[in-house]
């Protein structure tokens, strides 16, 4: 739904841009000294306003929650990777993960590898809330 408004609205652009010219040439005495930028102005701020409300800031978002998930995995853990391994986290360093997937079987992930956190039954762990994350919501 969100692409489909997205690309309607980048369709409409080079229509509204040459309409905007059409309009001007056909009343060159109110012309200002900008030309059509003037014009042109308005319109490329609120199609800048909506690309950021619909594309940059749930963007922004999701990368937030994905911090937070990979800063909340902890020893014990039941995770997911993006090569769709499961397993269960042994040790966390800064950067890297050491996951068991096997008796006698751990291996050693990026923790940017890791995409789920699960519960003990497979199912995908909800988002822990802390108290922070109801402040910026208020």
């Amino acid at each position: 739904m969100r692409t489909i408004f997205i690309r309607f609205l980048i369709s409409l652009t080079p229509v509204m841009l040459f309409s905007q010219e059409i309009f001007a040439q056909a009343d060159k005495k109110a012309q200002s000294p900008l030309g059509s930028l003037g014009g042109m102005l308005p319109m490329l701020l609120f199609m800048f306003i909506i690309i950021y409300f619909l594309m940059i800031r749930p963007e922004q978002r999701k990368q937030k929650e994905r911090q937070k998930l990979l800063s909340a995995i902890k020893k014990g853990d039941r995770v997911m990777t993006a090569a769709g391994m499961f397993g269960t986290v042994g040790n966390v360093k800064d950067a890297t993960v050491m996951v068991k997937i096997a008796e006698n079987t751990t291996v050693e992930f990026s923790k940017s590898a890791i995409t789920t956190i699960l519960n003990n039954d497979g199912t995908e762990k909800a988002p822990e809330k802390s108290e922070k994350d109801d402040k910026e919501k208020k």
